[in-house]
């Protein structure tokens, strides 16, 4: 047979898409969501909590937060869920029953606030050291200064990175499938993965990948606008976004600067 048939018949199949796309867009799409949105809430959360005690000077908060940030970051990813949802399975079995669904949530978040910590702590130091010394010569105590003028300067600077973290999460969730969910919380890549073996055909794992493409070039172009209006501000009325167009907001660009 054509290898370009055969490989058009295995991948780009309308009609086995067709079979998918309810399941995917009814079960498959939520799940990734919930679990890469609430691993990104609850490792933010965490990582703030990292990223202050990795700059703290007693060394006691600080040499922990740095050890878990290595194995954390260090481990792979499918080895820290599998750790997770399986070495914690009897305890999730006592406090939510035969549920694996909150221990994916929990590995993706511990994942999350290692690197989430590393980019908040990278934030923060960023923010000149000016900064501090002002707040604290108007009477505010350091911890006061770090909540309310160097943090929140802090991770309006780290935004883009924030945003390019969960759509590490996005796909990242794919990889909860390991713990063995319940039909109604498959996500994407499981779903595809299920009609693939179903159906002997793999044109669903390919419309799962188009649909984790849908939820990250978006994304990918909201981290781009992020960081430009981060770096150049907002445009003033009548200019442009594009730094190429900005010679012709100029006044007196056009028509070559006439007298």
């Amino acid at each position: 047979m054509d290898p370009l048939r055969t490989l058009w018949e295995t991948f780009f199949d309308g009609e086995s898409m067709r079979e998918a796309l309810p399941e995917m867009l009814t079960v498959g799409l939520p799940n990734t969501l919930i679990l890469a949105v609430t691993a990104a809430l609850l490792g933010s959360a965490l990582g703030i909590v990292l990223a202050v005690a990795g700059i703290s000077r007693t060394r006691w908060l600080r040499w922990p937060a740095r050890v878990y940030t290595d194995i954390f970051r260090g481990l792979p990813a499918a080895a820290t869920i599998l750790l997770i949802g399986v070495g914690l399975a009897p305890l999730g079995m006592q406090v939510w029953g035969p549920n694996p669904y909150p221990l994916g949530i929990l590995a993706l978040s511990l994942i999350a606030s290692a690197y989430l910590g590393e980019i908040f702590r990278s934030g923060i130091q960023s923010v000149e050291a000016t900064q501090l010394e002002a707040a604290r010569a108007l009477g505010f105590s350091w911890r006061e200064a770090m909540r309310r003028v160097i943090i929140p300067q802090g991770i309006r600077r780290i935004l883009p990175a924030w945003v390019n973290q969960l759509i590490a999460l996005i796909k990242d969730s794919s990889l909860v499938y390991f713990l063995g969910l319940l039909a109604s919380q498959r996500e994407l890549f499981r779903i595809g993965q299920d009609y693939a073996a179903n159906t002997g055909n793999q044109s669903a794992l390919l419309l799962a990948g188009l649909f984790y493409l849908a939820l990250t070039v978006p994304l990918t172009h909201v981290v781009n606008w992020i960081d430009r209006r981060l770096r150049h501000g907002r445009p003033a009325a009548g200019l442009t976004d594009d730094p190429d167009d900005l010679d012709l907001a100029l006044p007196g660009a056009a028509g070559g600067n006439q007298r």
